[in-house]
């Protein structure tokens, strides 16, 4: 009885996780194939483990043919030899042969080891891969081992995962034995068994702390709508509560600000704005341009554009230190956002309204007008009647019609500049 064996198969499956009925598998495959690679590759091979016994049986299978006819020795048998096992066998029969393992060899037997090695290890890796690939969004702590070209490398205990430099917080420093966090963002098959790939720069990884840190946010009553990240530096979280009874930004936050800073905390200082969501558009961008006090916006739909009119002294509020505070909110929102300052919206519109109306008099299409150079009556007004026959190849009549036109409206385009 092969109880060392036994006690192996064993051992390994509760060391490793590894399925008892896998294992078998793989250590018969490896018999087999070590068996083959000793006799013939078309040799008809039989493998099977004795689960009571401990011992690995192999039999080799020939088909008996007439005596002088045998062609190859390791699937055939002639009728004489086969009768010498068995005298009533009868031609065309298939006898089984016990070959003992011991006979394979010490090549062979290194050959075997090497395979169930090998199987092990794939079978290892698959468990981990089917164990990690379920934990997308899920938060990981692990310690630094060591740098790579590619990023550092985390040992996560059951395996290594690789935090990518496009995925660290900027200016984070890590040195071989630190703790870190992160979130698991993908799980790939490689050829040296699964890669996880881990980040802490994802947008995924701040919701996943939010749900970590605060119960309203992991029970679903208050529901993170949208996250924007500068890593390291600032970022827009906007949420939403379920429950008219509960302030999403009061439970984000947390008594004293205790949940917020445990957070702010494991991002080494970054700073968040909690922003309340709402489905009208226009109200969910005011509160995501916040610090900055909004006038009105004008919504776009078709180019999904918002124009936001701030008041003059707040143009640098709402754009923020290198446009930081737009972009966040502008990614936040998922909609481009364009700021004016109220002056400069109004003109903008004013002497637009006015050019399309002088076009519109002097049947001159607007394009041709910008095209031109003409950006404003007052370029108009002061161009010669040759040069706008030159440039704009129209006639004397229309030249007058355009003039009567500029007259006409410019009075009345600085008194709504004015009024506004």
């Amino acid at each position: 009885m092969n109880l060392e064996l036994k006690k192996a198969i064993e051992q390994i499956c509760k060391d490793r996780g590894i399925d008892r009925d896998m294992l078998i598998d793989t250590l018969e495959d490896a018999v087999r194939i070590s068996v083959l690679r000793r006799f013939s590759e078309d040799a008809d091979v039989e493998v099977n483990y004795n689960d009571e016994t401990g011992d690995i049986e192999v039999f080799q299978f020939k088909i008996v043919v007439t005596d002088g006819d045998v062609q190859n020795d390791n699937t055939q048998i002639s009728l004489s030899q086969a009768r010498q096992h068995d005298p009533t066998v009868q031609l065309d029969d298939e006898m089984g042969f016990r070959v003992k393992v011991a006979d394979l060899g010490r090549i062979a037997a290194q050959s075997a080891k090497q395979v169930i090695i090998q199987r092990m290890r794939d079978a290892e890796q698959e468990i981990i891969y089917e164990e990690y690939k379920d934990r997308l969004g899920e938060i990981v702590s692990g310690i630094v081992q060591r740098r790579e070209r590619g990023g550092w490398i985390i040992n996560l205990g059951r395996t290594e995962a690789i935090l990518p430099r496009e995925e660290q917080i900027p200016r984070e420093h890590f040195k071989r034995g630190d703790r870190v966090q992160s979130i698991i963002i993908d799980v790939r098959k490689e050829g040296r068994g699964p890669q996880v790939v881990i980040s802490r720069a994802h947008r995924d990884y701040m919701a996943a702390l939010f749900r970590r840190e605060v119960p309203e946010v992991d029970d679903g009553i208050v529901q993170i709508m949208s996250v924007a990240r500068d890593p390291g530096s600032r970022a827009k979280v906007a949420v939403y509560s379920r429950e008219r009874d509960v302030d999403p930004v009061g439970a984000c936050v947390g008594v004293r600000g205790s949940r917020i800073q445990n957070i702010v905390q494991e991002l080494h200082g970054e700073r968040i704005d909690i922003v309340i969501w709402s489905q009208d558009i226009a109200t969910y961008a005011r509160n995501a341009l916040a610090p900055a006090l909004v006038l009105r916006i004008v919504v776009d739909d078709e180019e999904n554009l918002l124009e936001v009119i701030v008041p003059d002294d707040q143009l640098t509020n709402a754009i923020g230190r290198k446009g930081q505070n737009v972009k966040l909110a502008a990614r936040l929102l998922g909609w481009k956002v364009d700021i004016f300052t109220e002056s400069r919206y109004n003109e903008a519109n004013a002497i637009g309204h006015g050019l399309e109306q002088v076009a519109s008099v002097a049947e001159i299409s607007i394009e041709s007008l910008l095209e031109a150079g003409y950006t404003s009556l007052d370029k108009l007004r002061e161009t010669s009647d040759e040069e706008l026959a030159e440039k704009l190849s129209i006639s004397d009549a229309r030249i007058a019609d355009l003039r009567s036109a500029i007259n006409f409206l410019a009075p009345v385009l600085e008194n709504d500049a004015d009024e506004a």
